[in-house]
C-alpha cells in the first residue's frame, strides 16, 4: 500500500514539472517550482515536493481576482483554504476584476494576470486560444493528491449543463462556480399580478397605471438577443472565432428582423418602458420608480431590498411580433473560474480553484450572494429550491439557449440596441430599420483581425 500511495505522488509531481518545462498550445501551462508536504488526504504519508508549489517551509504566493461584490465572499473562502491545507503557508491576496471584463484585462498582459480569476463563460474560447488558461483536464493527479478529488470527480459534481460552458474542444479548462448566468423579470406583487407580467403589453399598461416603470437594459447584446432568439433566430460561433448571424434575414419561424425591431420599438415607445444602460440596472431597482425589470441573481438582494413584500420574480414575459405572442428567451451560461496558464505555482492554483468552486464554497456564495449553485448537491438544498430569483432563473432556463458568440458580436449589437432605446428607428420604416440590421450583420459577421 505504502508503494501504491508514493507512486501516486511521484505521477502527480511528474505531472507538473512537465507543465514547466514548456507552454503547450492548448493552454498548459508554465510551472518551475515544486510543493511542500500535504497529509490530508494522503493516507498519512508525508510526500516532499508535490503539487507544482514551493518546498515545505517556502511560502506559496498567490493572486485571486473576482468581482467587486464578491471581495468579502473571496477573502473568507481564502482563510477556509489555509485552514484546510495548515502545513503549507501562504501569501494569497484577493483583487477585483468584474467577471464581464476579465477576458480583457487577463489578455492585455497574461503574464500580470491573476493566478486564479473569475469570469463570464462567454470567454471561454478566446481566453482558450489566447492560450491563457491552464488545462485543467492534465492536473488531474495533482488535484487529486491535495484535495482527494480527481477531474472527474469535479464534472460529476457540476450538472452537465455548467460543465459544457467549462470545455473548449472536449478538454475542462476552467471551473464551474455558479449557474443560473441568465436573466428573467423581477416584479412588484404591490402593483403587478401573476397575469400582468405574462406579456410586455399587459405589463407596461398596469405600470402605466400605477405610475411605475418598467426597465430593461437594450444597449447589450446580451438582453437585446432575448427578442431575436424568441422569434427563432440565430447566432454561433465558427471555428475561426468568427460568428454566423441570422438577424437581418428571415428566421426559420417564419419572422423577420424587421418584424424583431418594430417589436421591440412597440416596447420602447410606451411611456412605461425604462432604458437602463448596462450596469445600472441595481441602481435603477433602488430609486423606486420601476415595478419590474430585467436582471439576474447578482441582483436579486436589490430586487428584494425595492419591493419588500411585493418580491417576485419569474420568467420573461411574451412580445408582440407581427400580431402572435412569442415567448422571450435568454442568453443562458455560467460563472466560472479559470487558473492562468503562465501561474509560477499553477498546482497550487489548481487545488485553489477547485476550493473557491466545491459544494462548501458554493453553499456560502448561495447564503451571501444568492448565486445559483452549479453544484448539484448544493442546488437540491431546500434554501435553494425556496429562493425566488434562483427559481425564476431555473424557470428561465427552459426559454434559453447557451451563449456561444465570436467577440465581434458586441459592439455592433450593442449598437443596434442603442438605436431601439433611444428610438432613432421607427415602426414603419422598413428600409431604414433594414439597413442597421444589415449593418449590425456584417459587424458582427466580420473577420477577426
Amino acid at each position: 500500500m505504502k508503494k501504491k500511495l508514493i507512486s501516486i505522488f511521484l505521477a502527480a509531481a511528474m505531472t507538473l514539472s512537465f507543465a514547466g518545462c514548456s507552454q503547450e498550445s492548448d493552454g498548459g501551462s508554465e510551472n518551475n517550482n515544486n510543493n511542500s508536504n500535504n497529509s490530508a488526504n494522503n493516507g498519512g504519508e508525508n510526500t516532499d515536493n508535490q503539487g507544482g508549489g514551493a518546498a515545505s517551509g517556502e511560502t506559496i504566493t498567490l493572486r485571486v481576482w473576482g468581482g467587486e461584490e464578491d471581495q468579502a465572499l473571496l477573502a473568507e473562502l481564502v482563510d477556509d483554504f489555509k485552514a484546510a491545507h495548515p502545513d503549507q503557508s501562504f501569501d494569497i491576496q484577493v483583487g477585483v476584476e468584474s467577471e464581464s471584463t476579465a477576458k480583457d484585462t487577463v489578455l492585455t498582459d497574461i503574464s500580470a494576470a491573476a493566478d486564479v480569476f473569475a469570469f463570464a463563460s462567454d470567454q471561454l474560447a478566446s481566453l482558450v486560444r489566447a492560450n491563457a488558461l491552464a488545462n485543467i483536464d492534465s492536473m488531474s493527479d495533482v488535484l487529486s493528491a491535495y484535495s482527494g478529488k480527481s477531474v472527474a470527480d469535479v464534472k460529476s459534481a457540476n450538472s452537465a449543463g455548467t460543465i459544457s460552458t467549462a470545455t473548449y474542444k472536449d478538454t475542462l479548462y476552467a471551473f464551474p462556480m455558479s449557474g443560473g448566468n441568465n436573466y428573467f423579470l423581477y416584479y412588484d406583487a404591490n402593483v403587478l399580478s401573476e397575469d400582468d407580467v405574462k406579456s410586455w403589453d399587459s405589463m407596461l399598461t398596469k405600470a402605466q397605471q400605477g405610475g411605475k416603470q418598467v426597465g430593461m437594459t437594450l444597449a447589450s447584446g446580451w438582453y437585446l438577443a432575448s427578442f431575436f432568439m424568441g422569434a427563432g433566430f440565430t447566432a454561433s460561433t465558427n471555428e475561426d472565432g468568427t460568428t454566423n448571424c441570422d438577424w437581418n434575414g428571415t428566421s426559420a419561424d417564419g419572422y423577420t428582423g424587421v418584424q424583431v425591431v418594430e417589436s421591440i420599438l412597440g416596447i420602447t415607445n410606451n411611456s412605461s418602458f425604462l432604458a437602463v444602460a448596462d450596469g445600472d440596472l441595481s441602481n435603477q431597482i433602488a430609486s423606486g420608480n420601476v415595478c419590474a425589470i430585467v436582471d439576474g441573481t447578482w441582483d436579486a438582494d436589490a430586487a428584494q431590498a425595492a419591493f419588500g413584500d411585493g418580491y417576485r420574480a419569474t420568467k420573461l414575459p411574451t412580445f408582440t411580433c407581427n400580431g402572435n405572442q412569442l415567448q422571450q428567451y435568454a442568453f443562458t451560461g455560467s460563472k466560472l473560474i479559470g487558473v492562468n496558464a503562465l501561474s509560477e505555482n499553477v498546482g497550487w492554483a489548481t487545488v485553489l480553484a477547485e476550493f473557491l468552486t466545491n459544494e462548501a464554497s458554493q453553499n456560502k456564495r448561495f447564503d451571501q450572494r444568492q448565486l445559483s449553485p452549479s453544484n448539484i448537491n448544493a442546488a437540491s438544498r431546500d434554501e435553494v429550491k425556496a429562493n425566488v430569483a434562483g427559481a425564476a432563473s431555473i424557470a428561465q432556463d427552459s426559454f434559453g439557449a447557451v451563449q456561444d458568440v465570436g467577440e465581434k458580436f458586441w459592439d455592433p449589437t450593442k449598437t443596434l440596441g442603442e438605436l431601439c432605446a433611444q428610438k432613432q428607428l421607427e415602426i414603419g420604416d422598413t428600409a431604414g430599420i433594414q439597413a442597421s440590421l444589415d449593418t449590425a450583420v456584417e459587424g458582427i459577421t466580420a473577420a477577426i483581425s
